[in-house]
């Protein structure tokens, strides 16, 4: 799993399977959870559409309160999460970003 970024009691991230799917998304961990380690996704969510930002709730565990934080933190942190998300793909070493 590639951790991206930190949000709240969040951890944003990708799989590298991920790279060859059509529409990049990302997968929503809560922190603190026993199996945070292992991946236990509480949300999955699209960020774009064929290249542009859309940003779309796959699937979420979540309460709508928490998501729309999510999507509001996503929005506002969308050009920083994609350059790591590349940089994932490409098999770079990253620094996780906490954001508030």
């Amino acid at each position: 799993m590639g951790k991206l970024m930190l949000f709240l009691y969040f951890i944003l991230s990708v799989f590298p399977a991920d790279a060859t799917e059509n529409r990049r998304h990302i997968h929503v961990v809560r922190r603190g959870s026993k199996k945070s380690h292992r991946g236990d996704t509480v949300a999955k969510i699209w960020i774009e559409e064929n290249g542009k930002k859309k940003i779309d709730i796959a699937w979420s565990l979540l309460s709508a309160d928490e998501d729309a934080e999510l999507i509001k933190a996503i929005d506002e942190n969308w050009d920083e999460l994609n350059r790591l998300i590349d940089d994932v793909f490409a098999g770079k070493k990253i620094k996780i970003k906490r954001i508030k």
